[in-house]
């Protein structure tokens, strides 16, 4: 139905630019048609411009859709601010090339070229200068929104950001029992480049990084059907960038959001581009208990130590103990006096030494 309709207003299109033609012709070249025929000439030139559109309507319709597609995928690969920032801006810089070319087109000669050029360029400019800068418009707008802060003294609503997870953190698992406990707020973004890479995972010829995938996707899955939480899959790849993790220290710049991820190395390149991180592992340590020099506890050594004569155990949250002296009691359960905790980018360790030789000391 609409391309019928397409085509009888191309028809009549067609038909009004074949009677605008013989017009044209009659005033410019002084053509004196007979009088008697002169409604024929006006009846065919209109006949066959109609005919001309009508019979290339299709071509023109098909040439008419392959320029929208290939605008509307070239604006989907651009960000929403940016395209509001590149509009505001060609306002702005036409606004600009109005006011300018106002006495320039009054020159003799250059004066229509000149303010043609004007409006071109205060254009381009107006477009290209606001969404290079968005960043620093970005950072403008938020000290004018902590200087009105301080001014005002009502509660300022507090904004959600999106947390974009990253591959790893999903194949871990662990993020959908902190979603389900409720400790994140705000929607899950899952890049359509990680589901990308999750499945190329999954349809690996290795049998433990394609169980690894699978076991994401069904991460992913129960994350969105049995948890109430907003999960949104985000559509934008930046094309020019090639690394994922790039990828989604980008993305979650644009979104203003936080990175969710258990990989050390993303961690601290987020932190040197500003991106803040909710890193899994850092969050796993700071929900063990805490454990102090001079506590008993009772554990069960299960192999040895890197040094000599040392056993290691290991408490409920994986939190490992290296036993003094506790080679010779693996495979036996017996308490032991933690004697000093580390801290290590890995995790907790805890030292502590057999009971009993504590006892036979004092």
């Amino acid at each position: 139905m609409v391309n019928k309709v397409i085509r009888t207003v191309l028809t009549l299109l067609g038909v009004t630019l074949g009677l605008a033609v013989v017009t044209l012709l009659k005033s410019v070249f002084e053509i004196n048609f007979m009088q008697n025929n002169n409604y024929l000439i006006y009846i065919g030139a209109g006949l066959l411009g109609g005919l001309i559109l009508f019979l290339s309507s299709s071509i023109i319709m098909k040439l008419f859709n392959n320029i929208v597609n290939k605008a509307e995928g070239e604006l989907q690969k651009v960000p929403a601010s940016d395209i509001i920032l590149g509009s505001i801006g060609l306002i702005v810089g036409l606004v600009i090339a109005y006011l300018l070319s106002t006495p320039v087109i009054n020159i003799p000669y250059v004066g229509e070229a000149l303010s043609i050029i004007l409006y071109i360029l205060l254009g381009y400019l107006g477009m290209s200068v606001p969404t290079k800068k968005r960043d620093d418009f970005k950072n403008l707008a938020n000290y004018f929104k902590r200087s009105q802060g301080k001014t005002k003294n009502n509660t300022e609503s507090i904004v959600v950001k999106p947390k974009v997870l990253d591959t790893s953190v999903i194949i871990d698992g662990r993020i959908s029992d902190i979603c389900e406990t409720g400790f994140i707020e705000g929607p899950l973004v899952i890049p359509e480049f990680v589901l990308e890479e999750l499945r190329h995972i999954a349809d690996s010829s290795d049998s433990l990084k394609r169980i690894r995938g699978r076991r994401g996707l069904d991460i992913l899955n129960k994350i969105q059907k049995e948890i109430d939480i907003e999960v949104i899959i985000d559509s934008k790849d930046f094309e020019d960038i090639a690394e994922v993790d790039s990828k989604l220290l980008k993305l979650a710049q644009v979104l203003n959001g936080k990175v969710v991820t258990n990989d050390f190395n993303l961690n601290k390149v987020a932190e040197f581009h500003g991106v803040d991180v909710l890193n899994i592992n850092e969050l796993a340590n700071a929900v063990k208990p805490v454990v102090l020099p001079g506590e008993e506890m009772v554990v069960m050594v299960v192999k040895d130590g890197k040094e000599s004569g040392q056993g290691v155990a290991y408490l409920d949250d994986g939190t490992m103990i290296v036993v003094d002296s506790g080679r010779k009691h693996i495979g036996e359960t017996i308490g032991v006096m933690v004697t000093s905790v580390l801290q290590t980018a890995a995790g907790r360790m805890i030292f502590a030494k057999p009971k009993y030789m504590v006892d036979k000391a004092v």
